[in-house]
């Protein structure tokens, strides 16, 4: 069977600045099957989903329904929905949760706030390790189904950490993909061993650049030159770089005070595959570096 992922790692597209961008992300429990919009063609009311996808518009804050792993026969609605609040800067990350009766009422948050970072005494402070969230929509996508409802559940099985399926993650060609709180990396192209190590590693403070497709607070360009400076220096403290703006160039910026100038290409992805199973073959952008150096210590 061809399918976009087995054609993405034939063409060994890079996983490297693919994560999806948002500052913060809001994940709503809806049991029961999804569609492929799954915020209007699940068992949550389709006003409420479209009411809450407009709130989020603009802010910074990127909504998904998590559903627990195993059979999702078409069931009765959930009498209560537990809800995720995650935002994900370096050094200032923080998970909040709290159960509600009816979704609706997350329409009282101001999203614009959440988005900056600011929880407003949301629910309560998420305790405990990591929270893995494994892409499994497939109606979306069959490799998201395929691929990522087997390691949610080797996962779960594991008992090591939280674990949730969830709607979209983007990348589907890069599945089995999972977004893991609280540092908010997403990862591509998984075994089961490979986010056994990653929970670890998160779990001790660290992420794996070997998988990552990204640290999803910084835009795509600020993804690429973090990437590019892990791999020159071998840092894999979740937090130990920071990105900026400084010109036309990215900076990125060490805890320890070391500073690296980047510059990045968006380029389109040659030869045309297709992003998703079922679609044409496109050319996805890609983001290449083209110059790394770094900032000598000033005096």
């Amino acid at each position: 069977m061809i399918t976009c992922t087995t054609l993405s790692r034939e063409l060994t597209e890079p996983l490297a600045a693919t994560a999806a961008t948002a500052a913060t992300w809001l994940l709503i429990e809806q049991s029961g099957p999804w569609g492929a919009k799954a915020l209007t063609e699940s068992h949550l009311d389709a006003e409420v989903g479209r009411a809450l996808d407009a709130a989020c518009a603009g802010t910074g804050v990127r909504i998904a329904l998590i559903r627990h792993p195993g059979r999702h026969a078409d069931c009765l609605p959930a009498v209560r929905h537990e809800a995720i609040v995650a935002h994900t800067a370096p050094g200032r990350a923080w998970v909040r949760r709290a159960a509600v009766e009816d979704p609706a009422e997350l329409l009282e948050l101001d999203f614009a706030a959440l988005g900056a970072g600011e929880h407003g005494g949301f629910g309560e402070a998420h305790v405990g390790g990591p929270i893995a969230l494994v892409c499994t929509n497939g109606r979306r996508d069959r490799c998201c189904a395929l691929l990522g409802r087997p390691l949610a559940a080797e996962l779960a099985a594991a008992g090591h950490s939280e674990v949730w399926e969830i709607t979209h993650l983007g990348g589907h060609r890069f599945s089995p993909t999972m977004l893991v709180l609280p540092y908010g990396y997403a990862y591509g192209r998984l075994t089961g061993t490979a986010a056994k190590e990653v929970l670890a590693a998160t779990a001790a403070g660290h992420m794996l650049p070997e998988w990552s497709r990204g640290r999803s607070y910084w835009d795509r360009p600020g993804q690429a030159a973090e990437h590019a400076v892990r791999l020159l220096t071998g840092e894999t403290s979740a937090d130990a770089l920071a990105v900026g703006r400084a010109g036309d160039a990215i900076e990125v910026r060490h805890s320890d005070g070391r500073r690296w100038l980047a510059e990045v290409a968006e380029r389109a992805s040659e030869p045309a595959r297709p992003e998703s199973c079922g679609k044409a073959p496109g050319t996805p952008s890609r983001m290449d570096m083209v110059s790394l150096r770094e900032i000598p210590p000033q005096r």
